[in-house]
């Protein structure tokens, strides 16, 4: 995601194929006594964010102890310029054994065979009882190369204390209303009422979604940018009305800086978000905890929150794992009701499995975030779109921040769009 971003970040060269029987996938890490696993160590790649420090915990004490004498070496990587190192790292011969990979990066990587086929895996994973719209993304070409995660989605982080100052009493249901309260924070003095860096495209895709078209379109057999449309034009107009509430920069992401951490010093009066980097400004100013609240974006009607892109996270097992089968079984572990269970009830992300929703009864950020989720999209699940996700990404250093720096949002769009349909073209 990133998560959430969302997930998701990001989501190249192309990766070489390597056989399973060429990196011993057949017995070389079955084991039928404790001995066997002793020295070894089974590396996972997870995403900054997305392993909270209680669930990560308990799984590395519950596989350590399932497997005594092996090692779980959990190792967090950035979204920052991921696709490009993971890319790389499934290419060599000793890659992670398991991998975390955004929803949108996952048939990039089965089509380029940096991942396992676990399909005959699927049933003994959970599979069965996988929600369709989160395992969507894990699937290409009829094939399960990945297993789903987790989803989320952005939603309104806002400071009680700095709202209530500005006399407002609830939440926004409507477009106008956000607008209306923004300008009352605003003119209380606070000069940040709304932190919205100019490249955060993923909150971009939103409006574009809820405006009624998509960061592509279908055009005979294949997908070329929608950028240069009158959706696209209204969805920009809208976020640069949105940035200008504050001093967010026009030309950076919210990881730079980490927007989390803006917000941390207490004055500012909201920021568009995922709960675990409001739980980032907590961990910074302790005394934010009771003043963070949450809504879902709202949308033009009320009661109907504005469409949101859909981010999510899938685990995949690296096709040149050297250790598998132990892969496969984190894979099972972590998928588990238990450990599904407690990262939804910990993390606060929608959970693999509706059965498993009630988790999320009492945090205040899934109760907005999965308001919205029923009206979340994604990006076109098709092997190219990694390659848009390449940095410099088009769709936020060109489109975005050109018309946030007063660019005509069409002069912007036809610079991207050449950009974006350049990179859909290439050759996975």
């Amino acid at each position: 995601m990133r998560k959430r971003r969302a997930a998701i970040a990001v989501l190249g060269a192309t990766v070489m194929a390597v056989s399973v029987a060429a990196c011993g996938s057949g017995k070389s890490d079955k084991a039928s006594g404790p001995g066997d696993f002793k020295g070894k160590t089974l590396t996972v790649w997870l995403m900054s964010g997305s392993n909270p420090p209680g669930w990560t915990k308990d799984i590395t004490a519950a596989f350590e102890k399932k497997y005594p004498g092996a090692k779980l070496s959990i190792q967090v990587q950035q979204w920052n310029g991921i696709q490009q190192k993971l890319t790389t790292a499934l290419s060599e011969s000793t890659p992670p054994d398991v991998v975390e990979i955004g929803n949108t990066q996952t048939p990039y990587y089965a089509a380029t065979g940096g991942l396992m086929d676990l399909t005959g895996d699927r049933a003994d994973l959970g599979g069965n009882d996988w929600t369709p719209a989160l395992n969507a993304s894990a699937v290409y070409q009829d094939k399960q190369f990945a297993a789903p995660w987790y989803a989320s989605n952005r939603v309104v982080v806002y400071n009680k204390k700095i709202w209530a100052d500005a006399g407002i009493k609830d939440t926004p249901r409507t477009q106008d209303e956000f607008f209306k309260d923004l300008d009352a924070v605003k003119a209380k003095g606070t000069q940040d009422a709304l932190y919205a860096p100019g490249q955060d495209w993923y909150s971009f895709d939103g409006f574009l979604l809820d405006a009624g078209a998509d960061l592509v379109k279908k055009s005979g057999d294949s997908y070329v940018s929608n950028l240069d449309s009158p959706q696209a034009a209204a969805a920009i107009n809208l976020y640069k009305k949105l940035n200008s509430y504050g001093t967010a920069p026009k030309d950076k992401d919210e990881a730079t800086p980490q927007q989390s951490d803006v917000f941390a010093k207490g004055d500012v009066g909201a920021f568009i978000g995922f709960g675990w980097e409001a739980a980032g400004a907590i961990a910074k100013n302790p005394q934010l905890k009771d003043e963070i609240g949450y809504f879902p974006i709202p949308g033009r009607t009320a009661g109907k929150p504005a469409k949101v892109f859909l981010g999510g996270s899938n685990l995949a097992v690296a096709q040149a794992s050297k250790n598998p089968e132990l892969a496969k079984d984190f894979l099972k572990l972590a998928l588990s009701d238990q450990f599904e269970g407690a990262l939804a009830k910990e993390g606060g992300v929608i959970p693999n499995k509706t059965a498993l929703n009630s988790n999320l009864a009492g945090n205040p950020f899934a109760t907005a975030a999965s308001a919205a989720a029923a009206n979340g999209g994604t990006t076109p699940l098709i092997p190219a779109w990694g390659n848009v996700e390449n940095k410099p990404n088009p769709i936020s250093t060109i489109f975005m921040t050109g018309v946030l720096q007063g660019q005509d949002p069409s002069a912007a769009a036809k610079q991207a769009d050449a950009e974006i349909n350049k990179r859909l073209s290439q050759k996975q």
